[in-house]
């Protein structure tokens, strides 16, 4: 299973000189096997995508966590979506409100886009996700409804012979101010369970959260608390916030390691990066 990080930073792009290390684009992330590719959200990294450099199957599976507009400004500029050839499908969170066609078509319509949904000319099919079980391809996918504002999913995704777990927004602390004694309380611990490759969001420092609770998002350090409950060999800190230039980041980071040890490898996510898992 190869993973690529093509967006890692929240909220809103930032590119610029100042975060050009670990990437000004939003979240997305490309998972591929056996030729069959997953790309998660839809964030502004998922607008350079060249389909045969990536993959030579005719279908490409889009799993959104949720539809805060970070996470969607790159779907109408994602061109397989635009290619009458190939066979799309969109996997998203339910709602109790509206369906996931009306949600996404709120977005992919005027007055913010120019093209509506139901014209786009791929072969596009809509799933609706909860806490479910299915599969793509070689791909076992469990998604499961994790703490954030709206509807929100975290993904564990088992290939062949490895785990790779996907929360990029998530605050699991809400309401306690720390993790629950009894893990199998805490949001999304099903999903992080024993991964070989955790991708968390990790937003904030202590300090910063103390006055941003409630906004979704998880400090740094609650997330390596959370990582290391969860058994994770592997973690990647995302979601990086807009105001934190490569320079802070790093700063934060090595604060963090001098502070906090941990049995298992974890660093700052960086667009570009790819890791190959076993």
């Amino acid at each position: 299973m190869k993973i690529s990080l093509r967006g890692v930073r929240g909220s809103i792009p930032t590119t610029g000189p100042d975060t050009a290390y670990y990437g000004g684009n939003t979240s997305c992330t490309m998972v591929s096997e056996k030729d069959w590719l997953l790309v998660l959200d839809g964030g502004s990294g998922m607008q350079k995508f060249n389909v045969a450099n990536t993959t030579t199957n005719k279908r490409i599976d889009i799993l959104l966590t949720h539809l805060h507009l970070d996470h969607l400004q790159g779907l109408g500029f994602f061109s397989p979506l635009f290619d009458p050839s190939l066979d799309i499908h969109i996997w998203g969170p339910s709602s109790n409100t509206r369906s996931l066609h009306s949600r996404l078509s709120r977005y992919l319509s005027p007055p913010l886009f120019p093209v509506l949904l139901r014209d786009l000319p791929c072969k596009l099919t809509l799933h609706e996700v909860e806490n479910s079980f299915f599969e793509i391809g070689p791909f076992t996918i469990q998604s499961s409804f994790v703490i954030h504002p709206g509807p929100t999913v975290g993904f564990r995704i088992t290939g062949q012979h490895s785990v790779f777990t996907y929360i990029p927004d998530h605050e699991p602390v809400l309401g306690s101010l720390k993790l629950l004694a009894d893990k199998k309380w805490i949001s999304g611990i099903d999903l992080a369970l024993n991964a070989d490759l955790l991708l968390h969001d990790a937003q904030f420092t202590a300090e910063e959260y103390k006055n941003k609770i409630g906004w979704g998002h998880s400090s740094m350090e609650d997330t390596l608390e959370f990582a290391s409950i969860s058994c994770v060999k592997h973690l990647l800190l995302t979601h990086h916030d807009p105001s934190h230039s490569d320079s802070q980041l790093n700063e934060i980071f090595f604060g963090l390691q001098k502070r906090i040890s941990y049995p298992f490898r974890y660093e700052l996510a960086a667009e570009g990066m790819e890791i190959e898992l076993p």
